[in-house]
């Protein structure tokens, strides 16, 4: 209780957890009283009260024996004899608390018809978020990108979506857990939401300051989404989403639309070493049902990620971005991006198929350049910045992306788990990093165009002689149950 203390909140302390009814009641009631600061209320209680095994860790995880199960109804008034009985004064009490409910409700009702006719936009404007539907055109404001503009980091790509969206969505309210500057998920002229009197920002403030505690910002967002009429985004390092894997998973589980914006997305963040770059985090979040991960390759997949992700009322999304600066795409456009997969670079007759992520699809690029000069190759390159929007796209879709006749090489500069969904042979690291400038990284660890290309020609090689040789696409059936 100290630390709440600590907090400056209302603590209470009922001793007599047990037995103290009345106790718990006036704790409750003095709570309710205290307006200006959060409450929490101390209760001493014995595990399993009133069973045989109170007080022991045999009431936890196991159900009651039968003889106990009489034993307790008797402690507490009721028909050992009976089972699945429910007095009536319990319905009465229920009732009586529905039948105010619905008063409440029908009163709200009449109020909010009278803010209809008193103030119009306001109304309609939360008559919409009450909806979960976002404003009218609002995508039109998501940039986009030609293959002259210049190379950019994709967490800056993401800094220019939250600076192009913000006015025409209201109801986006951004934060980061103590990595602002790094995570650039604040536009200029966002106000922090913080207790006027502090002089540091204003009540109707859209930038949360949570923090270094991932999980609790994680969970914040979840709580925010739930009540509605709000989408919450909040930053950190891709590799420090794994301190909040717990709330992301009741993301997931409780279909709430959270962006979770997770910058410095693998060994190319450099200096800060393998404690700070992400190895297997990827590969745990995609393994996670209902999250889409994202994994941009330039600006034009960003603003995909961010359409799709505010698009999708009941799914959260991760987006993975990169600290180092990446090209804009020959072949992207922000519809092709939004079907999770796409050709990036197409090639009759290819003699191999190059699928990637983020920074590793414009090296997979340059690799196509070199496979044809040293080893007399063609190659197809395939962007795959959302696994989870790819494989929700029809068969006939993907195989057209991934298709029969052409092996398959993934490059991923992470773990290889979950690639060979989409590929023969997969290129990544299934060790940790090394600390060190992103470009001399990259080299150690051969992600670059000649890394890639040699490894191709070995694909090439190894299934030169498999006819037919069958996507990774065509499998008997998907596990999408």
């Amino acid at each position: 209780m100290k630390r709440f203390e600590a907090y400056g909140w209302h603590c209470e302390y009922v001793e007599k957890g047990d037995t103290d009814l009345q106790g718990i009641e006036d704790a409750i009631k003095r709570c309710q009283d205290v307006k200006d600061k959060p409450s929490v209320i101390k209760l001493t209680t014995t595990i399993g009260f009133g069973s045989q095994l109170q007080g022991t860790g045999g009431v936890h995880g196991n159900p009651l024996k039968a003889d106990d199960i009489k034993h307790v109804k008797t402690q507490f008034g009721f028909d050992p004899e009976k089972s699945f009985v429910v007095p009536q004064e319990v319905y009465d009490m229920y009732h009586k608390t529905a039948d105010a409910g619905a008063a409440a409700e029908a009163e709200w009702n009449k109020l909010f018809e009278k803010y209809a006719s008193e103030h119009k936009e306001a109304h309609a404007d939360l008559a919409r978020r009450l909806t979960g539907k976002l404003p009218e055109g609002w995508q039109k404001c998501l940039p986009t990108y030609s293959p002259s503009d210049d190379a950019i980091a994709s967490r800056k790509l993401s800094e220019s979506v939250l600076e192009a969206i913000y006015e025409a969505v209201p109801e986006l309210v951004s934060g980061s857990a103590d990595l602002t500057g790094s995570n650039n998920t604040r536009w200029k002229k966002a106000v922090d939401f913080q207790p006027p009197n502090t002089g540091i920002g204003q009540w109707d403030g859209r930038y949360i300051r949570y923090g270094v505690r991932e999980h609790a910002m994680a969970a914040i967002m979840n709580g925010l989404s739930a009540y509605g009429t709000l989408i919450p985004a909040g930053g950190t390092f891709l590799n420090f989403v794994s301190y909040a894997a717990g709330a992301v998973r009741l993301s997931a589980l409780s279909h709430q639309r959270v962006l979770y914006i997770a910058t410095h997305d693998s060994i190319g963040l450099g200096e800060d070493g393998p404690t700070h770059q992400p190895i297997e985090t990827l590969a745990h979040f995609r393994a996670l049902p209902n999250i889409m991960v994202w994994r941009p390759a330039d600006g034009n997949e960003c603003s995909a990620a961010y359409y799709v992700a505010l698009t999708s009322r009941e799914t959260p999304s991760l987006l993975a971005l990169t600290r180092q600066n990446l090209p804009q795409l020959e072949g992207s456009t922000i519809e092709k991006a939004s079907k999770g997969g796409y050709v990036a670079l197409d090639q009759e007759k290819a003699d191999v198929t190059l699928v990637s992520t983020g920074s590793e699809v414009g090296i997979c690029l340059e690799a196509v350049k070199t496979l044809k000069d040293e080893y007399n190759l063609s190659a197809r390159v395939v962007s795959m910045p959302c696994m989870e929007v790819f494989d929700a796209q029809d068969k006939d879709y993907r195989l057209s992306v991934i298709p029969d006749g052409i092996p398959t090489m993934s490059v991923e500069v992470m773990s290889t788990l979950g690639w060979e969904k989409y590929s023969h042979e997969q290129f990544g690291l299934n060790r940790f990093g090394a600390s060190g400038a992103y470009k001399d990284v990259y080299k150690k660890f051969e992600f670059t165009a000649e890394g890639i290309a040699s490894r191709a020609k070995k694909t090439v090689d190894f299934y030169k002689d498999v006819k037919p040789l069958r996507s990774p696409i065509n499998r008997a059936f998907l596990q999408l149950i």
